[in-house]
């Protein structure tokens, strides 16, 4: 930009004082908003979850769910002990109180920053109280305690003067580095993995979304299955004493761990089994589309991206909408049109987050697999998240674990009305292929749907009709979403017809094609 007041000729048209203002304040306002992390703990929402007001717009129906999953709440600062019962009030819950833990071994601070703030945004959306968060700059984990031993004295200083009860830790941790970390802290410590289960099991409501979350709960469970000493031991000794059971209790015998995890198998394989009995149902009705030829639309995204926001706005589908991290995860199927008329199907599927479980990645594959037999993906981006570029590299990462990448992807920035206008147009110069919406106040959806109508299969075979006056049916039919009618014209033999189908209907209609 040119400086006027030193008399230089401006090429371009300039950004008037009060414009250069609004957007420094906007900056500013995203910055401070960025540090909410300030003395002892983290302040107001987390930066993955939206600070828009208005969480709901008209095309979302009554959102009925989500009065009934509301239902259920949470209260900060109530005890559950038996001194205290008498202040709790009816169907309410003690918030646990965590302290975050990260580490920073590549990319730049501030990823790590987004990274433990993410996690803070999971933590809120499982029902805790975030009260502080460390992040420790190491070259790997250290293999006993993930974050060293002086850090891991350091976070039990945090939790002890906070008085949290739990350590959330944004990576998964082995067994050992488990319970090494929670032989200093002195409180419960779980890892990222275990708590978006937890989240995926708060929120699944089909029979199949349980059975796919109980399934990846128990295959990150089995490995981790802690003995609780001779208390619980199953084996007998072969003499008399103390350390043997005596007369009638020798043999080998069974420890009480193993029978926990001869249990834990024995679930998971009928598990397996009542998932694969639901899955040809799911490809019953995915064949009945494509036998008609009907093109599919999958809706993919990072979780809380505006995924069922869109979809409600392009279908009036009613679905959840909740401004929190996997607020829905069983797929929802709607039929829509073109503006001329050619059906399609959108299908809204569960959303991703960096370093998604690889058991949940495995147990939702069923549901992932629409996305992998669509004919277009719509790519839902948060733009007014602080990094758009390492959500959309996680989504089309696990894109690629379910043979989805070669499916034609437009990219919807969504969110247009919160974000910055130049971090919008650095996500266009980047993707090509684009479209920038707001879910919630409708700017760019009719781009959206010609875009829709431009990207999906159209009818490839062209046929010259004449249908007689007593095969209205056959004219009827080719009135449906999937048959486009360029002419019409009544004639004396009957109704001249120059229409465009696809393969499968055109060998219906063979006997009504025009010759000569």
């Amino acid at each position: 930009m040119t400086n006027s007041s030193a008399g230089q000729p401006a090429e371009e048209p300039e950004l008037t004082p009060e414009e250069i203002q609004a957007v420094i304040d906007r900056i500013l306002a995203k910055d401070s908003a960025a540090r909410t992390k300030t003395g002892s703990g983290f302040r107001g929402k987390a930066q993955a979850i939206s600070t828009l007001d208005e969480e709901h717009s008209e095309f979302d129906g009554e959102q009925q769910d989500l009065q009934e999953r509301r239902a259920l709440r949470r209260v900060a600062g109530l005890s559950t002990e038996l001194a205290d019962v008498t202040e709790v009030e009816y169907r309410q819950l003690r918030l646990e109180r965590v302290v975050l833990a990260g580490l920073w071994t590549e990319g730049t601070a501030a990823d790590a920053d987004n990274s433990l703030r993410e996690l803070a945004a999971l933590a809120e959306t499982a029902g805790s109280e975030v009260l502080d968060g460390v992040v420790q700059r190491r070259l790997k984990p250290d293999p006993g305690t993930f974050l060293g031993s002086g850090k891991a004295q350091e976070l039990r200083d945090i939790v002890m003067s906070t008085g949290a009860d739990t350590v959330i830790v944004d990576s998964e941790l082995s067994p050992s580095q488990r319970r090494g970390l929670e032989d200093i802290v002195k409180v419960k410590v779980i890892d990222r993995t275990a708590l978006i289960l937890d989240i995926f099991a708060q929120h699944a409501k089909s029979r199949e979304g349980k059975a796919q979350v109980e399934l990846a709960q128990l295959e990150y469970l089995l490995p981790r299955l802690r003995g609780w000493g001779e208390s619980m031991s199953r084996q007998a000794g072969g003499r008399v004493g103390a350390a043997g059971g005596g007369i009638g209790s020798r043999g080998p015998g069974e420890t009480k761990i193993e029978l926990d995890r001869r249990r834990i198998r024995t679930r998971m394989a009928k598990l397996r089994r009542e998932i694969a009995g639901m899955k040809p149902a799911r490809e019953t009705k995915r064949a009945n589309r494509k036998r008609n030829a009907v093109p599919s639309v999958a809706i993919v995204g990072y979780t809380n991206a505006g995924k069922s926001s869109l979809l409600n706005r392009l279908t009036n589908a009613g679905v959840l909408v909740e401004n929190a991290l996997f607020a829905t995860l069983d797929p929802t199927v709607r039929k829509a049109e073109t503006s001329d008329g050619l059906g399609y199907t959108l299908a809204d599927t569960v959303g991703f987050v960096r370093s998604l479980p690889t058991q949940l990645v495995e147990a939702f594959r069923s549901t992932l697999e629409e996305a992998a037999d669509a004919d277009l993906i719509l790519h839902v981006v948060d733009a007014s998240h602080p990094d758009p570029e390492g959500q959309i590299a996680a989504v089309r990462e696990v894109l690629t674990e379910v043979d989805a990448r070669k499916i034609p992807e437009i990219v919807v920035l969504n969110k247009a009305d919160a974000a910055d206008p130049f971090v919008i147009e650095r996500l266009r110069q980047r993707e090509p292929r684009h479209v920038v919406v707001s879910a919630r106040t409708g700017q760019g959806i009719p781009e959206l749907l010609q875009a829709i109508s431009d990207g999906i299969p159209r009818p490839t075979v062209k046929l010259e009709l004449l249908i007689p006056y007593d095969r209205g049916d056959v004219v009827s039919r080719l009135h449906s979403p999937d048959a486009e009618i360029l002419s019409m014209n009544h004639g004396e033999e009957g109704t001249e017809l120059e229409v465009m189908v696809r393969e499968g209907l055109a060998a219906e209609l063979e006997a009504f094609i025009r010759r000569g």
